[in-house]
């Protein structure tokens, strides 16, 4: 009798529980929300670099228009992937200013994720970007200067992360970007890799240990975990476990506010890229932190060449005027499931999709940051929007 009811249970758990989370998502009401999604990264149609922000779209029931939801694969501008090495180019770059304006007019947020690009070695030779190739297209342009200016003077919701103004965007689009919402960025990026030894670690970039051989007379003498920092002017830096770094992997320190308001954690690892942006504090307000976790060593290489200790991970203006994010790393990039996306309730049970133990994983970085703080943006944005 005890193992019939087990078994009743586990039926439940496993097949009528899905069920009913698939229903109560499907009943509930779609919110039409008009997005401007710019991805120019977008290897293959799974659209990596902006799947987890789809993913609150369709997990939320906002729609682009009054019946259809957005498709990872076909609702963005940018780079297309199609077969056969083919592909199509759909970004902002054909647009003049008249439509530029009447887009603003239309969408209701814009987001640009990863303007990185896509490169002729990753495109035609499906090799990663161990050796650097010409680039076939990528980089903020000029027409997306205009469009998010025409966002902004309309206080629409701006959502912006790595690596929208690093390379290959040119100096003065960076410098456009900047200007318009009061930030800089210092021209350093940075990543955590599980450990910096070539005979191990095969996913380490050769471009990364070249640059470092060649201002550091050809040495690599790293075997352990730590970050890599790298400069716009390929300059690169190595902070190692028990030499520079206490901890080797770089934390998220978010405030007290903000752990309240948006249900993040107060502090979580992040295993992932990351650029160092400086803020300007009277115009925006900085959420959440990056702390790299520096010893005395660590912090006099930063003195060298000229970063802080500590510095913004998120940043955002939010007034009567416009509102503005900067997330300073790779957020929407998460190896994460879209079906997953048609189920309410999972903040109930989301730990089926991490490993705990993992401080790595990035599936927990979404889970446990990105979900709640662009699920949070994008509700009281919509609240506003229809008190209006």
């Amino acid at each position: 009798m005890l193992r019939k009811r087990i078994t009743i249970t586990v039926v439940i758990i496993i097949v009528l529980l899905p069920l009913w989370l698939f229903l109560w998502w499907y009943t509930a009401p779609k919110k039409k929300l008009v997005a401007a999604i710019i991805d120019k990264t977008v290897l293959t149609p799974k659209g990596q670099e902006h799947i987890s922000f789809t993913w609150v779209l369709n997990h939320e029931k906002y729609t682009k228009n009054k019946y259809d939801f957005y498709k990872v694969s076909r609702d963005y501008f940018g780079f297309f992937p199609r077969p056969k090495e083919q592909y199509r180019i759909k970004g902002l770059e054909r647009f003049t200013a008249v439509q530029l304006d009447q887009l603003s007019n239309d969408a209701d947020l814009v987001f640009i994720t990863d303007s990185y690009g896509i490169y002729r070695n990753e495109w035609y030779v499906k090799k990663k970007a161990e050796e650097r190739s010409p680039i076939i297209y990528g980089g903020l342009s000029q027409q997306d200067i205009v469009f998010l200016k025409d966002m902004k003077n309309k206080h629409k919701l701006i959502l912006t992360e790595f690596n929208c103004i690093g390379s290959p965007s040119t100096e003065n689009i960076r410098t456009q970007f900047e200007q318009i919402f009061s930030m800089k960025w210092t021209g350093w990026i940075g990543r955590y890799f599980e450990t910096f030894d070539t005979s191990v670690n095969k996913e380490l970039p050769e471009w990364l240990i070249n640059n470092y051989r060649r201002t550091h007379n050809g040495a690599w003498p790293f075997k352990k975990s730590g970050v890599a920092l790298v400069s716009d002017n390929d300059l690169v830096e190595i902070l190692e476990e028990g030499k520079e770094l206490t901890d080797d992997m770089p934390k998220i320190i978010t405030s007290d506010t903000a752990v309240k308001y948006y249900g993040l954690p107060h502090q979580l690892y992040y295993p992932f890229w990351f650029d160092i942006v400086l803020p300007d504090s009277p115009v925006n307000n900085v959420i959440s932190h990056f702390d790299i976790g520096l010893t005395d060593i660590g912090r006099k290489k930063m003195q060298q060449i000229g970063l802080p200790y500590t510095f913004p991970c998120v940043q955002m203006h939010k007034g009567i005027d416009y509102e503005f994010y900067y997330f300073a790393a790779d957020f929407s990039d998460n190896p994460i499931s879209f079906g997953s996306s048609y189920f309410k309730g999972d903040e109930f049970f989301n730990f089926f999709f991490y490993n705990k133990l993992d401080k790595a994983d990035r599936n927990r970085f979404f889970w446990k940051y990105y979900r709640p703080l662009v699920t949070t943006i994008i509700n009281d944005y919509y609240k506003r929007l229809n008190k209006q």
